[in-house]
């Protein structure tokens, strides 16, 4: 029989029965722990609307939880909060960080402050310097900041409402004009493994470019987010000059910081 009689043949790489697709699935994303929709459509070589009922049929049997875009596995951590609950939380923590952050700024500094919980706090401790400038995609910074002492410059871009950052890449034109002293920096997970990473790509993105426009970074992690991490890399370890964190760090972290040339300030 002639390939015509026969139809068109199936791709090499179409795995097309259900069970055995999700089977795969699963092993990727056990594997990396988290991966695009699309990403499995191209590698399985079937439709966006089979790998998403897919994902849902694996999500239902818990084998793993679906993200927006795609899934993530069961050991990533839960599903970001709103902003005002993660203010909430482990707030002395976090006013402990900011006050050792702030031992960092040093007169005439021209500085990026990153979106977040603990970083707010450390905008909390700014109002009353007129002597530095601050740079920004934190709408709870700004508010807090404008029309008090510091210098107060305002990245563009789209508000994410779930975390009142501004995101994206608007803001990359600004971005790529400035250069600042320190960029503090939060991170909604941090691994060894994973380095930083996020719920969001296009907030992942922000924090990717904003890195690279410090001459020193300095990561504000508060205990909970260490040894954890999410969906979208914002970041590598040996990016980062120092962090700031409230918790001890067991030995096998404690090395891998030293090996990458990491300071670490316990608050």
């Amino acid at each position: 029989m002639s390939d015509s009689a026969r139809g068109n043949p199936i791709p090499s790489n179409v795995v097309a029965f259900a069970p055995e697709r999700r089977e795969r699935v699963k092993q990727i994303v056990r594997s990396r722990h988290a991966v695009r929709v699309e990403d499995l459509k191209e590698e399985l070589g079937v439709s966006t609307a089979t790998i998403r009922r897919d994902l849902d049929e694996l999500e239902g049997s818990g084998e793993l939880r679906r993200v927006h875009g795609g899934a993530v596995s069961v050991e990533i951590r839960p599903i970001e909060a709103r902003f005002e609950a993660k203010a909430a939380k482990h707030a002395l923590a976090k006013q402990r960080i900011a006050a050792r952050a702030l031992e960092l700024i040093e007169p005439d500094s021209k500085i990026y402050l990153d979106a977040g919980s603990t970083c707010l706090e450390l905008a909390r401790l700014l109002s009353h310097r007129t002597d530095i400038t601050v740079v920004t995609n934190s709408l709870p910074a700004i508010v807090e900041l404008a029309g008090q002492g510091p210098r107060l410059i305002v990245i563009g871009g789209e508000l994410r409402p779930l975390s009142q950052a501004i995101v994206g890449p608007l803001s990359t034109p600004l971005l790529d004009e400035l250069y600042v002293d320190r960029a503090f920096m939060g991170t909604f997970s941090l691994s060894l493994e994973a380095g930083l990473t996020t719920t969001d790509p296009a907030e992942a993105f922000t924090k990717e470019r904003a890195l690279t426009r410090a001459r020193e970074v300095v990561l504000l992690v508060d205990g909970s987010k260490l040894g954890t991490r999410s969906f979208a890399h914002s970041g590598h370890l040996d990016q980062v000059d120092v962090v700031i964190t409230d918790a001890e760090l067991d030995e096998d972290a404690a090395t891998a910081f030293e090996k990458a040339d990491v300071r670490v300030l316990v608050a």
